[in-house]
């Protein structure tokens, strides 16, 4: 298995949970219940920390195939 394939497993993994557990809670919240325009207020944040999830995991990827071995490496 490739060295840096390793390193984007458990990012991957962890993105990809708490994705999971955002998208069924996001679900139950919506359809769950009757629609209401609170309810929908409430999923907002959610699913912008959904997508910012996303982009971290990009980020972080990018970093692993240019060689950073550590994240703290920019500090």
């Amino acid at each position: 298995m490739n060295k840096n394939l390793k390193k984007m497993i458990a990012p991957a993994v962890i993105t990809t949970l708490v994705l999971v557990y955002l998208i069924i809670y996001v679900g139950m919240l919506m359809f769950g219940a009757e629609l209401h325009p609170v309810l929908l207020l409430l999923a907002i944040p959610l699913i912008a920390l959904g997508a910012g999830m996303l982009y971290v995991l990009r980020e972080r990827i990018k970093e692993i195939e240019g060689g950073e071995e550590d994240d703290l490496g920019n500090y």
